[in-house]
Parts: C-alpha cells; sequence; structure tokens
C-alpha cells in the first residue's frame, strides 16, 4: 500500500517512481481545486478572513483613530499590544473551519503585530551604564511604606524617583531611605533621592493646580543630569464619557514644554505617565525623549496593575543619554511595578 502511494503510471503502462516535482504539482493542484476535491476550503471562513483584515487595520491605522468621540484612539493605543491576542484566536478558528482563505488572511495581523511590536521581544540590554535610574508608583494606601522604601532602594538605583507620596507617610519614606541616599527632595506627591548632590530643585507647574511633578539637577560623577519626575493626572474608562483623559493631557504637554525649554544637555523623565508610549496624547513629551525599555529592555515592561501588568504606563524617558537596560522590579505593597533602567551619561545618543 505504501509503496502503491509513490507510484504512478508510465509511458510505457508499467509503473515507476512519482518524480519529486510531479508530487508536488499534484500537491498545488489538489489545493487550488479544494481540498480532496472540496472547493469550498476557499469559500468558507470568509468572516473569520474579513476579521483578521479588520484586525490588521485597525493596528495600522491606530494613530488616525480619532479622539473625537471618548478618546477612543488613546484608548486603543493604551492597550494596543494586546490586539495581538486576537491572532491565534483567528487561528484557531481558521483551522477549526478548514479554511484556506482565513489561514492566510490571519498571517496579515500576525505580520503587521510582528512589525510593531517584535522588537520588543528581544533583549537589548548590554554593556556597563553610568547611572542606575528608578521610578515607582507607591500608592497613597500603601500598607507597607517602609518595607516598599526597602524594596526598592535594594534595586541598587542611583537615583529614585517616588510618586503618590501623602504627606503623613512621607517620613517614614525619609527613614527607610536615609541609609542608602544621602540626598533628597520631596515636592507636593512627588519626591526625588540621590546617592549624588541634587541641586537647582524646583517644582514643575503641570497645570493641576497643586504639585505633582518636579526637576532637580543630579550632579554625578561624570556630569550634571537634569532628573524631571511626574505623576499625570489619572484616566477612566466610563459608558457614559468613554476614555476620559483631558487632564492628563493638558498636564502632559505642559510636562512637555518644560522638558524643551531644559538647558542641560542630559536629561531624564521619571514617574507615572498614566498612559503608554503608543498614545499620541503624550506626544509632547515622548517626541523629544527616548523610552529605555523601548531602547534596551527585555519584553513590554508592563508594569501596571501589579497583580496581573497589562500596560506600561511607568517610564523611564531620557535625552541626551545612551540607555543601557531596563527592566521592572518585584511586586511591592503597590498596585503598581517599579521600573528600573541603567543608561551612559558619557555618550550623547540622540
Amino acid at each position: 500500500m505504501a509503496q502503491q502511494a509513490y507510484m504512478t503510471e508510465t509511458a510505457g503502462g508499467g509503473s515507476g517512481p512519482e518524480r519529486p516535482g510531479t508530487r508536488l504539482r499534484r500537491l498545488f493542484s489538489r489545493l487550488a481545486a479544494g481540498r480532496r476535491g472540496d472547493p469550498r476550503i476557499w469559500r468558507r471562513g470568509l468572516f473569520v478572513a474579513a476579521c483578521a483584515v479588520l484586525l490588521a487595520g485597525v493596528m495600522l491605522v491606530h494613530s488616525h483613530i480619532p479622539n473625537a468621540v471618548g478618546n477612543l484612539g488613546s484608548l486603543l493605543e493604551t492597550f494596543l499590544p494586546w490586539l495581538g491576542v486576537f491572532v491565534p484566536v483567528l487561528l484557531l478558528l481558521a483551522l477549526v473551519r478548514r479554511s484556506a482563505s482565513a489561514l492566510i488572511a490571519v498571517l496579515v495581523p500576525a505580520v503587521v503585530w510582528l512589525n510593531l511590536f517584535g522588537g520588543l521581544l528581544t533583549d537589548k540590554a548590554g554593556g556597563d551604564g553610568d547611572l542606575t535610574v528608578a521610578t515607582h508608583n507607591v500608592n497613597a494606601d500603601n500598607a507597607d511604606p517602609a518595607g516598599t522604601a526597602r524594596d526598592v532602594a535594594a534595586s541598587g538605583a542611583d537615583v529614585l524617583a517616588l510618586e503618590e507620596l501623602r504627606a503623613e507617610v512621607v517620613p517614614t519614606y525619609e527613614k527607610a531611605l536615609a541609609p542608602t541616599y544621602r540626598y533628597h527632595s520631596v515636592q507636593g506627591t512627588v519626591g526625588l533621592w540621590s546617592k549624588y548632590p541634587l541641586s537647582e530643585v524646583r517644582a514643575v507647574d503641570i497645570k493641576l493646580g497643586w504639585t505633582r511633578a518636579m526637576r532637580a539637577t543630579v550632579t554625578t560623577p561624570l556630569g550634571q543630569v537634569a532628573v524631571y519626575v511626574a505623576h499625570l493626572p489619572s484616566v477612566r474608562v466610563k459608558l457614559e464619557a468613554g476614555f476620559t483623559a483631558r487632564q492628563r493631557d493638558k498636564s502632559a504637554d505642559a510636562l512637555g514644554e518644560a522638558i524643551a525649554g531644559e538647558p542641560l544637555p542630559h536629561s531624564v523623565l521619571l514617574g507615572d505617565l498614566n498612559g503608554t508610549m503608543n498614545d499620541r496624547a503624550l506626544n509632547a513629551v515622548t517626541s523629544q525623549m527616548r523610552s529605555t525599555q523601548g531602547a534596551a529592555g527585555s519584553g513590554f515592561g508592563f508594569s501596571w496593575p501589579a497583580s496581573f501588568p497589562m500596560a506600561r504606563i511607568d517610564q523611564i524617558l531620557v535625552k541626551g543619554l545612551e540607555p543601557v537596560s531596563s527592566w521592572t522590579l518585584p511586586q511591592t505593597g503597590s498596585d503598581h511595578l517599579p521600573v528600573a533602567a541603567r543608561v551612559r551619561v558619557a555618550t550623547t545618543a540622540s
């Protein structure tokens, strides 16, 4: 039986081994005619194929989806990488339907997703850095602020930013971090701790009416670095209003203006921006600074919510510095994960 499967009639009426080229042509002929002579292999599964093409289209034109109605574009961009979850779902449906059309169509969103996010899947860390920085939204309702402070100090960061500091627990953080960091400043609900001297410390007005951003000069052994700490306003998803982010967007514009006017060539932004690098509403900031996670991280580096991270809204962005590595730290008593990065101060980057 097995041998007969590889035999075909010869011109002289006998049989002989089937040539590889002939066998391949027969396979293509069967595919063109439909599996086992069933042309429905191409006709069925068209709905799945259409969904695959629509998914690819959404990912391709995400930056053109308007924010006029419920900030739909920004909401989509916040969770844009998760659209890739639909690719294996559509692939499974195509296999269940035994549809060649759907199987081919599913390749389109797969290629688009890999083009957008495939670079984040590799480990881009390399070499040693001159400065290690970290940032953490500690959560105003943190039940263990001292433990959280010790955890982030153990990261080895030279410069540490904390957000969502309640005035009554600031002394707890100061006491817990004092053995590691000689210099610090708290402005409103954000603070900066450093192993190196701080100067020119001031609050940054991000149009809120109270202080949630600051700026300081950190004098490292390799030169001065301007460090910004910011906690942009929270966003909400409401059925009647959609993705409410107007106040955050206004604050992002003000923060971007402050950074654009920074005289020092080396600068770092640490903080909870309540938005991802894909969100066009943060363009005033992201257009002039590089993400350490995108440049030197491994994976997406999701930081929120800590119990099941779905988005990277805690950011470390740099200008005039070279990112070397970027990573998330273990969970603390907060609903955010801390994030950290190493950068080179001596090497100027675009």
